[in-house]
């Protein structure tokens, strides 16, 4: 029995997880928690929604990005699922035809709850400065505020940190500014005041149109798009690293 249960986990185990957690492995650890609050998943989606127009469809941007909301990566022996991750067009020129993504993003996004705060730094952080990931980005909707890390010689630099207040224009989407967290829409939802729900046009992206190049927005997102954050100013704070 003890040699069964050092076994790794297997993606078979993966799949037995009841749909109300969120299940990664972890260096051969099946790890697990529960799925977000709707404040976690509000901020998610707030972000996500702020960085599709212009980077996933180029309207007001440049586009050339897929930008989707908890994809499911296969890193070697590791499954992970961040809250977002995007790729640049150039290195995802077509869909994969697995439910996963076998490509490590060029950017991750984590939204951190009490639940999956440790894995999230000490689990997939590690993980994902060793498959090469030049940007990530850790959102707290509870602190409200955004770390931007970029990768520097295999470990992370953390860059700054931004809170509800300031505005964003931080690599790699640095070609427009916008509000820099969701969270802000998640401090007006606490206390009562109406979200406007944006017209979300467009299509869906399918692998014909992503090949070609056309308006993309992942179907993949299990969260309600919405819209409303708003603008504000500018600050910075000092630079610290982690080491994985």
């Amino acid at each position: 029995m003890a040699d069964a249960a050092k076994k790794p986990a297997r993606y078979e185990d993966l799949l037995q997880v009841p749909a109300h957690q969120v299940a990664n492995i972890i260096r051969g650890q099946l790890v697990t928690y529960p799925r977000p609050s709707p404040r976690h998943a509000l901020a998610s989606t707030l972000l996500g929604d702020e960085l599709v127009s212009p980077f996933g469809k180029g309207r007001g941007g440049p586009g050339g990005w897929l930008i989707l909301g908890a994809p499911e990566l296969h890193l070697g022996p590791h499954v992970l699922v961040p809250d977002l991750a995007g790729w640049r067009r150039e290195r995802l020129p077509a869909l994969p035809e697995t439910a996963w993504f076998e490509l490590a993003p060029d950017w991750v996004c984590e939204v951190l709850s009490p639940a999956a705060d440790r894995t999230d730094r000490s689990g997939k952080m590690p993980i994902y400065a060793e498959y090469g990931m030049q940007w990530l980005w850790l959102v707290d909707p509870d602190l409200q505020t955004l770390e931007v890390y970029t990768l520097k010689d295999g470990h992370w630099l953390l860059l700054e940190t931004l809170s509800e207040d300031d505005t964003l224009r931080r690599p790699p989407f640095d070609a427009i500014e916008f509000s820099a967290v969701g969270a802000v829409a998640v401090s007006q939802w606490r206390t009562r005041k109406s979200l406007q729900p944006s017209s979300l046009a467009g299509a869906f992206c399918t692998p014909a149109t992503w090949a070609r190049g056309g308006p993309c927005w992942s179907h993949c997102s299990r969260r309600a798009r919405a819209s409303g954050v708003p603008q504000a100013s500018t600050s910075t704070r000092p630079s610290g690293r982690l080491r994985t």
